[in-house]
């Protein structure tokens, strides 16, 4: 938005870049920060007045660690004692940092992994330890990992409750703990694995992601593995919402300060590239549909501007699923 200053950190295959728009609407880029490496997380955490940037670099060669930059991403920091690694009692390694997300207070920090591991920081990332209620829950010994490895890449925190806190890891489905950590629940009623003898079990559903309502918190929003459902009931059991979809596969989805929830389709599990589709936005408002026409029809364009928040697009293969 013009006037207004837009900071966006973008992890890819090749390194982490950093893009900024200024007042006058034009945008900068620098990076490669981390050349040649991974990076799947980036966090900026403005807590408290400070400017701290979080990423999870990994090597294939040397595994992910987690670095800081204090001056807004000018230097990063590489600890030779790497600040996120699994205890030596758990017999693996660290594979990937697939979230960096913040706690329910201002201090405490948390990241997802792979092996399907959570770590937590309550003292600003200085010391982690891997949360031992998820790591040694009894369902742990049947998740099966995706092509990503068993990636925990969804954390979800209330600022309301800080024992309230829901993770996605793929392919073990949605957990969450009322407890801060101590003991988790699977919450995937609703949710189907295709690929599975029993469609609908308890859990080992390949979750790709999950957001929250920014105003109704009870609301939450998932994207499946061939899936994409809503929960009423603080995410303890799914409802399909795929309907005007050209596909229900997809990965990213996020939601903006309006409530409004965006996905990118993908044609398939096997043909992981967007739909050669027109772009159709759904947006839905008191329970009923108020959008559901082709993006290019006039009349669709005139809903459209009533209903669509200000954010910015992916190409035309954005989709607006509700609003």
């Amino acid at each position: 938005m013009a006037g207004k200053n837009t900071l966006l950190l973008v992890g890819t295959a090749k390194g982490l870049f950093i893009l900024r728009r200024g007042g006058n609407g034009q945008w900068s880029i620098k990076g490669p920060h981390f050349p040649g490496l991974a990076v799947y997380s980036a966090f900026l955490d403005q807590r408290k007045g400070r400017n701290e940037m979080w990423a999870g670099p990994a090597s294939w060669h040397f595994g992910a660690e987690l670095c800081k930059s204090t001056d807004m991403g000018a230097t990063w920091d590489q600890p030779e004692q790497r600040r996120v690694k699994m205890p030596a009692n758990t017999k693996t390694a660290l594979e990937n940092i697939w979230q960096i997300a913040p706690g329910a207070d201002d201090d405490t920090l948390y990241v997802g992994t792979a092996p399907g591991g959570l770590f937590e920081s309550h003292d600003r990332g200085e010391t982690w330890k891997l949360n031992a209620g998820l790591w040694k829950h009894p369902h742990r010994k049947k998740w099966n990992p995706g092509f990503g490895g068993l990636c925990l890449h969804t954390i979800l925190t209330n600022k309301k409750d800080p024992s309230d806190i829901k993770i996605a890891v793929s392919s073990a489905g949605v957990y969450q703990t009322a407890d801060g950590g101590t003991t988790w629940a699977a919450t995937n009623e609703g949710v189907k694995a295709y690929f599975m003898p029993n469609q609908y079990p308890e859990f080992g559903q390949c979750v790709h992601k999950i957001v929250r309502h920014p105003k109704k918190k009870k609301t939450l929003f998932l994207q499946n593995h061939h899936g994409v459902y809503r929960s009423r009931d603080d995410g303890h059991t799914w409802q399909e919402i795929e309907d005007g979809l050209p596909s229900n596969f997809g990965f990213g989805m996020t939601v903006s300060d309006s409530g409004s929830v965006f996905i990118v389709p993908l044609e398939a599990d096997a043909k992981r590239f967007t739909c050669e589709r027109q772009a159709t936005r759904l947006s839905h408002s008191r329970r009923r549909q108020v959008l559901g026409t082709p993006y290019q029809r006039p009349a669709a364009k005139e809903r459209l501007r009533s209903h669509t928040p200000r954010c910015g697009c992916i190409g035309r293969r954005q989709y607006l699923l509700w609003h």
